[in-house]
């Protein structure tokens, strides 16, 4: 039979507790930090709401700018013909991939923005007929 180590403190507590204790303090962390959001209402520039997509759909253009001319290098020398071949086509597709992944994800920032702004009204709405 195994006898399970006791705390520093001296209490004895079983380890399916100290995992409650952690899983309990995490969801509180993680509750705190999304209504702090809500309430710090500073206004960001464009770039800071945009930066992350821009930087995406830039490199993804680059990317696919680069494998269009690997591929169309492919066709041109008749050098390791094989080697551009194969990687012409990987860096289209990757490239072409970040690009959609950068637009789409442009809208979706959007909305987002939409929402946050109707709540923040919504929520001074309420605070101002439940504090008088």
């Amino acid at each position: 039979m195994e006898i399970p180590p006791k705390s520093p403190d001296g209490s004895e507590k079983s380890p399916q507790s100290k995992e409650l204790l952690t899983s309990n303090t995490a969801s509180t962390l993680c509750i705190s930090s999304r209504s702090e959001s809500v309430w710090t209402s500073a206004s960001r520039s464009k770039w800071d709401i945009y930066h992350k997509p821009v930087i995406v759909v830039s490199v993804g253009a680059a990317v696919f700018l680069f494998g269009m001319v690997i591929t169309s290098l492919s066709c041109i020398q008749t050098k390791n013909k094989n080697v551009y071949k194969m990687c012409g086509p990987a860096f289209l597709s990757l490239g072409l991939m970040l690009l959609v992944c950068g637009l789409v994800w442009i809208p979706i920032i959007r909305k987002k923005q939409k929402q946050r702004q109707k709540s923040q009204f919504l929520q001074s709405l309420k605070s101002f007929f439940f504090n008088r």
